[in-house]
């Protein structure tokens, strides 16, 4: 093949590849390529790079194409850009020397996974006050009671063997907490009050919502319905909230930028860095899925990638400072009505799209 058709394919591939995730389209084939951006902005540079070698000064083809390869890198760069240290913090650093802090540590432990004593060291290592484990079916449950339940004396379990198991546990007291299973009846969410040392209570809403697969749902519906509610829970919630888990989503996505838009949480990554969490075996294709995002009243005091401890996500810790009286000097803008209309529209998307599934598995029996 001709060097120049080899470069101009290469090329076409990564603009086609950019605008993809523009398609309005739910289905996992499309929203898929929401995740790698970081991949994507080195290909289309390296597209744009080699494409020089044949670039000749008196095509105008040539002009266009590495106008079109430079607006695509751009574009690339400018999702990324806010996870670097170039960009400011969304999350200030603390002010108040002696203000209580919350150390969090969660992760996905990988259904299958049997590296339990791997894990059960990095926590040890962390030594946080608030844990949150997915994927925890009654194996994983039975491995890591014993071990958590002597300094962690609450806690709130979703035992399950379909990969959505979940389980949560705190050295400080719960308070009104409950499992919920606000999309489907097999994917829980745990919701409970924490009560910090100070005596100040905070909400914390731990999730893990079903990623667009074609082997459970090829739709993206019920993970954006999911991440709405529990947006829409935050925005009214009277206390000062933490959203934490996997969420099946990476930090960039349309749906994760509406989210915060509605819920007015803060990325603690941003200005940071990207602290990639999937896929720990693959260090090509890595990106970040495990998130914590917190509501102004708080303050970043450290934030970190776990070890690898046998699943394919990593570990994610941060400690946060509870200061309340600076929360105003990081406060997000309130959403828009559009974003308002917008989130509504993605809850109302999984009703019908529930309504829809079970007008079919009523057709499939009658037949």
């Amino acid at each position: 093949m001709n060097l120049k058709i080899f470069l101009r394919v290469f090329g076409l591939t990564a603009i086609v590849l950019t605008i993809f995730p523009f398609i309005p389209v739910d289905n996992w084939s499309v929203r898929v390529f929401d995740f790698p951006h970081l991949q994507l902005t080195l290909l289309t540079m390296l597209a744009l790079l080699t494409y020089f070698l044949k670039f000749e000064l008196d095509k105008k083809s040539d002009y266009l194409f590495v106008i079109a390869l430079t607006a695509c890198f751009l574009f690339q760069a400018g999702k990324i850009y806010p996870y670097t240290k170039f960009a400011k913090f969304e999350v200030q650093n603390p002010t108040e020397q002696n203000s209580p802090s919350l150390k969090i540590y969660s992760a996905n432990v990988l259904q299958k996974n049997k590296e339990w004593e791997l894990l059960k060291n990095d926590i040890e290592n962390h030594n946080p006050d608030l844990l949150v484990f997915t994927e925890t079916d009654v194996i994983w449950r039975n491995r890591l009671h014993p071990h958590l339940s002597k300094n962690y004396k609450y806690n709130v379990e979703a035992v399950l063997d379909n990969t959505y198991g979940m389980l949560l546990y705190s050295r400080y007291p719960l308070n009104n907490y409950s499992v919920k299973y606000m999309v489907e009846d097999t994917i829980p969410s745990i919701h409970t009050e924490l009560i910090l040392p100070t005596d100040n209570t905070i909400q914390i809403y731990a999730i893990h919502p079903a990623p667009p697969t074609p082997q459970h749902n090829p739709s993206s519906v019920d993970r954006d319905s999911e991440m709405m509610k529990i947006a829409k829970l935050a925005r009214e919630s009277n206390l000062p909230v933490i959203v934490l888990g996997d969420f099946n989503d990476v930090a960039w996505s349309e749906t994760t930028a509406l989210f915060q838009a509605v819920s007015g949480l803060l990325d603690l990554r941003k200005g940071r860095g990207l602290y990639s969490t999937y896929n720990a075996k693959n260090w090509i294709m890595r990106w970040p899925l495990d998130h914590v995002f917190s509501s102004p009243e708080f303050r970043l005091k450290e934030v970190k990638r776990g070890g690898k401890f046998g699943s394919d996500h990593f570990p994610f810790y941060c400690e946060l400072s509870y200061e309340p009286d600076g929360s105003h000097v990081q406060k997000l803008d309130a959403p828009t009505k559009n974003q308002l209309k917008e989130a509504f529209d993605q809850i109302e998307n999984e009703v019908e799209d529930e309504n829809e599934k079970v007008k079919e598995e009523k057709e499939k029996a009658q037949e």
